[in-house]
């Protein structure tokens, strides 16, 4: 399924968009006849600034490199996603579902980026709203903002990838933090940009992070049993010093 023919008027954003949303910027893949999977998101709540009264720590990985205190930061968006060309409805975003995936492996507090006004269920409306963002350089509100990444050595941030780059909620959040002495890994579900514009764009908003190696993943896939996904973003892990076993 294609987008439709634009009018002559249209024609700029309709360009951009066919790059905008694919099936990793708007959230889990899932098939129209899979069974959906269950969030997470609802068990692990956002940290404190302070990790050790964090409610969202995640304690089922002794694997974890010792001494190192990891958060996980990611932006998901479910309803109509592109898939394959065509559209599918998803009850779990795709950025959401890998969240899940690495939140699993490794010990980490876990913080799910919730916007004031929530994008819209329509895969085109959203993709409208995206352009107009990237086009204004906007910095859209957070309804659950945090304040300090204090005693963290180390920040992974999800998000999909629209129109190349993180959705411009991502620069809300880090804008407002001091990432001084952390690391800063990116991971994203794309359709066809990989991680994109993500080394640029978060070299310039993570004030004093060190950026180091990031994990993309297709969207289409993310979902999929069949897929090595899991198996790939575990590998990245270990690269990144975070999974030792």
């Amino acid at each position: 399924m294609t987008l439709p023919e634009p009018r002559s008027s249209d024609r700029r954003a309709v360009l951009r968009a066919a790059l905008l949303l694919g099936a990793g910027a708007l959230g889990a893949a899932l098939t129209a006849c899979s069974t959906p999977q269950a969030s997470t998101s609802a068990r692990r709540t956002s940290p404190a600034p302070d990790p050790s009264t964090a409610p969202g720590a995640t304690t089922t990985a002794p694997s974890t490199a010792g001494g190192s205190r990891t958060l996980l930061v990611y932006f998901s968006r479910a309803g109509e996603n592109y898939f394959h060309g065509g559209r599918t409805h998803l009850t779990v975003g795709n950025t959401e579902v890998l969240a899940d995936m690495i939140a699993e492996a490794i010990r980490c507090d876990v913080h799910r980026i919730e916007p004031v006004e929530a994008y819209p269920d329509s895969y085109d409306a959203t993709v409208a709203r995206n352009v107009q963002e990237q086009d204004d350089d906007a910095r859209p509100a957070v309804a659950n903002p945090l304040t300090s990444l204090q005693g963290y050595d180390t920040i992974l941030l999800g998000s999909p990838i629209w129109n190349v780059r993180p959705p411009m909620i991502m620069a809300t959040v880090a804008e407002a933090l001091d990432f001084t002495g952390t690391s800063v890994h990116p991971f994203v579900t794309y359709a066809v940009s990989g991680l994109g514009r993500t080394e640029r764009d978060y070299t310039a908003w993570c004030a004093g992070a060190r950026l180091g190696e990031g994990f993309a993943a297709r969207g289409e896939d993310v979902p999929d049993p069949r897929s090595s996904v899991r198996a790939d973003a575990q590998e990245w892990l270990r690269a990144i010093g975070l999974l030792t076993a």
